[in-house]
């Protein structure tokens, strides 16, 4: 799809990324409108604590939004019939995000500066109009003061790339929840509910799974489908898509390799839940298993399920920081929390140390991690039916 002045392009990533903010508004929406739980959603109003984790969660939610919007503009005709050659278009990949910070992305430096700094990091030499040199001192920026977080070694913002890594993270976090979703919830309940050799062949699954090292599992199926990437360049247009089917493959190998711990958890409390009156009152009474699942199980279990995702998305954002980190994470042309720990661990060794990158990380990284975990707690209180 064209425009006249840019190219949209659609990455999967942008699609599910949307689809889920989509379904999750619809929820919210569907929920909130319910009588039932009113009360719950006075209780989670009249939590500030909640509140906060919400709004920082809803920031770094519209950031992530606004970079998945891509487009690539077009470059101006050269030709002298401008009217019959067909448009060209920049190689590079932008976003929304990319032009409500351009300043940031565009005003780069030469090198290291630190934060507020109206001044380089490092010396350079100082030449006179004659060409002679006059000494040695830290020389003035190209944008004084403009570097809230400082700059890297080749000069690029690092709020740019703070920014930049939100939705690396929030793709991570989210895309690989809908992997272990499905497998963790249908398989744990299934294995509690009818036992027997269902649940033996379903604990050897997980049991056989939980016994490969997950770092060397996900070390090799990265290594292998990175192979396939190399080797099938024809697939990719832009460098944007490689890096985004890199990104969603490592999704799906953290999604198949992560579901086995809420699979267990299920496991056993289905395993209790099946022995309650209502249950077997309910198989008595000749109701299908299916419904008995759905109707009766599967709410039941939803308080574990919630409190594990939120655990889970906290674990797999630190877990691609690491992975990134090791050199088996995204793809080193995206950037991310790990790429960017991986770029500052060789700024520790400097003398004097570049201390803001990896400060820049780690404090944004935490602060999405805490929100999440504070407004899952915030929600599990609100609609926790024993609540006054």
């Amino acid at each position: 799809m064209n425009g006249d002045s840019f190219q949209i392009v659609t990455l999967w990533s942008d699609v599910l990324i949307w689809i889920l903010a989509i379904v999750l508004g619809w929820v919210i929406r569907q929920v909130s409108r319910d009588p039932r739980h009113a009360r719950a959603w006075a209780r989670l109003r009249d939590n500030p604590l909640g509140l906060a984790a919400a709004f920082m969660l809803l920031c770094f939610a519209l950031i992530g939004l606004m970079d998945s919007l891509h487009f690539r503009q077009r470059l101006p005709d050269t030709s002298a019939s401008t009217h019959d050659a067909a448009p060209r278009y920049a190689v590079e990949v932008l976003s929304v995000l990319d032009i409500a910070v351009a300043d940031l992305r565009l005003h780069s430096e030469k090198t290291y500066s630190a934060p507020f700094s109206a001044h380089s990091f490092a010396k350079e030499s100082i030449i006179g109009t004659e060409g002679e040199t006059l000494g040695r001192d830290f020389p003035p920026l190209r944008f004084p003061g403009q570097h809230w977080l400082g700059t890297d070694k080749v000069g690029q913002d690092v709020l740019y790339q703070v920014l930049k890594s939100i939705r690396t993270a929030l793709i991570i976090g989210l895309v690989t929840t809908l992997v272990t979703l499905p497998l963790s919830v249908i398989l744990g309940i299934v294995a509690g509910y009818f036992r027997g050799w269902v649940d033996d062949v379903i604990q050897y699954i997980y049991t056989v799974l939980n016994a490969i090292p997950s770092v060397l599992l996900i070390a090799a199926s990265v290594l292998m489908m990175q192979v396939v990437i190399d080797t099938h360049p024809q697939w990719f247009s832009t460098a944007a898509e490689r890096a985004d089917v890199r990104l969603l493959a490592l999704c799906f190998i953290l999604g198949m390799t992560s579901w086995t711990g809420l699979c267990r958890l299920l496991r056993g409390e289905t395993l209790k839940l099946r022995e309650l009156e209502y249950i077997q009152a309910a198989r008595a009474a000749g109701v299908g298993h299916a419904r008995i699942l759905l109707r009766h199980v599967l709410p039941n279990v939803m308080h574990i399920v919630v409190i594990a995702l939120v655990m889970d998305f906290s674990s797999l954002v630190l877990a691609e920081a690491v992975l990134s980190y090791v050199g088996i994470g995204v793809d080193p042309s995206m950037t991310s929390f790990g790429t960017m720990i991986n770029s500052a661990r060789l700024e520790l060794g400097r003398e004097p140390v570049v201390w803001w990158s990896l400060t820049a990380a780690f404090v944004f990284m935490l602060l999405m991690v805490l929100a999440a975990n504070l407004l899952a707690d915030a929600v599990r209180d609100a609609f926790d039916p024993r609540a006054a």
